[in-house]
């Protein structure tokens, strides 16, 4: 059986979230617990993968990336190989940002960032749709965001597992 975090795993993540570059000893002064257990936490949460990585969460916008688009792609072959190849070609792409494996009316659905429609041409005319196991490709281009969260609810999550437990 796997590490199951805790309450207090959970408000490490919680701060991690928040920022990143938050202290050992940052934490444990934040929750009343020494260093040495956050330490220890950390590491193990880093171990278990609840914590896969740090990153810095940039401004598309002020770096020329404006244009937000969801393209959804239909393949003409699902074979497990042709499936394969499709998800690690796409992966080179710098402007896919997502990529999700879909059920329904297409295969794969695609996050990409590109500075404006122009760019967003050459790399579906030059790139994406030169691809050889292509079907379909269908695109939506966001106009505004109007929510954006990189940050887990932790304490939803929490809140609904004790709920649980105490049923």
């Amino acid at each position: 059986m796997s590490y199951i975090p805790d309450q207090i795993d959970m408000c490490i993540m919680d701060i991690l979230q928040e920022d990143a570059r938050t202290t050992n000893k940052e934490i444990a002064s934040r929750l009343g617990k020494s260093v040495t257990l956050v330490f220890e936490r950390v590491k193990r949460l880093e171990a278990e993968q609840y914590i896969m990585r740090y990153i810095a969460v940039l401004n598309k916008n002020k770096l020329g990336k404006n244009l937000v688009a969801y393209t959804s792609v239909t393949l003409k072959e699902h074979g497990h190989d042709r499936l394969l190849a499709f998800e690690q070609k796409i992966n080179t792409f710098p402007e896919v940002m997502e990529c999700y494996k879909m059920n329904g009316q297409f295969d794969y659905l695609l996050k990409v960032l590109v500075a404006d429609m122009e760019e967003y041409e050459v790399f579906n005319v030059r790139k994406l749709s030169t691809l050889d196991n292509i079907y379909k490709i269908r695109s939506l281009f966001v106009l505004a965001e109007t929510k954006q969260e990189v940050e887990l609810n932790l304490k939803a999550n929490l809140q609904a597992k004790l709920q649980h437990k105490n049923k």
